[in-house]
């Protein structure tokens, strides 16, 4: 479908525009979910040319932005923040609704859909219910299987409802999230199948020659996003920082950057480094991982080393992450489980594959269901953790020409 055109007779005239596109408003709403927010769309409500649709959501966000700051869009200027959604009806067997994830860069015309984003995987329910996608039960728990199409893996979402709505109102309390939500459970279903090598390179870990880092130990690992993880001390960190810390130092995030840059390579993902920083600036995530040890959260809370069983830090499009990826959380559930990775050398885990770790906002608890197969290999069944979301705005986003 298309935008809708502003117009003195007709305020609902819809329109197909050639490129350029004359100014414009698309139907929207403004989501958090988990620790991320974005803006949400119908994908009939878009064009179907996908140059023209990338146009328009970069636009939309404020970007490109040199300040940084997206004065101009509704983004917020932060990996966190800087993201579009996409939900139609399922394409995909079994499921109930296809969903599209684009990172948008705040300084450079780029959305890259190369990726999932955990944290709004918990509001892409939601959307769909409001949006009368799928048929919400009178009361209980709406379960909505979601196809991530950009990954291609089945997300299962239990969302609470009541009188025949979505409740988004509970005592649910996420580290990262200023209020509490109703609690949202989200199953991510076999996160490293459909013919993916859990180990791209065929090894728990490996050595990486990065330009100022020299070899790096390391492990690449595809579940939920391709994810590489590295002791603190590569970068010569200890695990308890914050964003304060990191990302006010340029030269640390170039070394962290190129050290990304080198496992997109490893992993198969981009056949440069240069090619991974220039356009594919969302996968692979880069985390670095320590054994527990106290630190004062952003909020000012004392975590203490025996509450959490490691510490995490994950870099998103760029900076240091202010709590948590959901995809981030998939993939340390799932090295942790697995013996011979560095994650499981450094973690604890507990009964049924939980891990609880440390973040910069306070802590995370995930799940993976792990279990050997006939052949000797390792199959995750399922990885599961809770979030919650909400919409913030409802309406439309207005566009200039582009």
């Amino acid at each position: 479908m298309n935008p809708t055109t502003p117009s003195p007779a007709a305020d609902s005239t819809v329109t197909r525009f050639p490129p350029p596109v004359r100014p414009c408003r698309i139907p929207a709403c403004l989501m958090r979910g988990g620790t991320s927010k974005g803006l949400f769309f119908l994908e009939q409500d878009l064009p179907d040319d996908p140059d023209l649709r990338d146009r328009l959501l970069i636009r939309a966000v404020g970007s490109p932005d040199p300040y940084r700051q997206h004065m101009d869009g509704l983004g917020g200027a932060t990996s966190s923040t800087s993201k579009v959604v996409l939900v139609g009806p399922s394409t995909h067997p079994g499921c109930d609704v296809n969903y599209r994830f684009g990172a948008v860069a705040v300084d450079r015309a780029v959305i890259d859909w190369s990726g999932n984003c955990g944290n709004l995987s918990a509001a892409v329910a939601p959307f769909a219910l409001h949006r009368g996608l799928v048929r919400v039960p009178r009361d209980g728990v709406a379960v909505v299987r979601i196809w991530q199409a950009d990954i291609r893996k089945v997300i299962v979402a239990h969302i609470p409802v009541a009188d025949g709505a979505v409740v988004e109102d509970g005592d649910f309390q996420l580290d990262g999230v200023a209020f509490p939500g109703a609690e949202i459970r989200l199953d991510f279903l076999d996160p490293a199948g459909d013919g993916e090598a859990l180990f791209p390179t065929g090894h728990r870990r490996d050595t990486l020659s990065v330009a100022g880092l020299g070899n790096v130990d390391a492990t690449l690992i595809n579940a939920g996003n391709p994810t590489v993880f590295v002791h603190a001390d590569t970068l010569g960190l200890t695990g308890t920082e914050l964003q304060r810390d990191v990302n006010g130092q340029p030269k640390l995030l170039a070394r962290a950057e190129a050290l990304r840059a080198a496992a997109a390579v490893a992993m198969g993902l981009a056949p440069t480094a240069d090619e991974a920083t220039r356009n594919r600036p969302h996968t692979p995530k880069l985390a670095y991982v320590a054994a527990p040890a106290p630190y004062v959260a952003s909020d000012g809370r004392q975590i203490v080393a025996g509450e959490v069983d490691l510490l995490v830090r994950i870099f998103s499009m760029g900076p240091l992450h202010h709590a948590m990826t959901g995809t981030g959380a998939v993939a340390i559930a799932v090295a942790a489980a697995i013996p011979g990775t560095l994650v499981h050398e450094v973690a604890r885990v507990n009964a049924g594959g939980r891990v609880c770790f440390g973040h910069p906002s306070g802590t995370l608890t995930a799940g993976a269901d792990a279990q050997i197969d006939a052949a000797g290999n390792w199959v995750i069944r399922q990885v599961s953790m809770s979030r919650s979301a909400r919409r913030l705005m409802d309406g439309q986003v207005f566009i200039p020409a582009v």
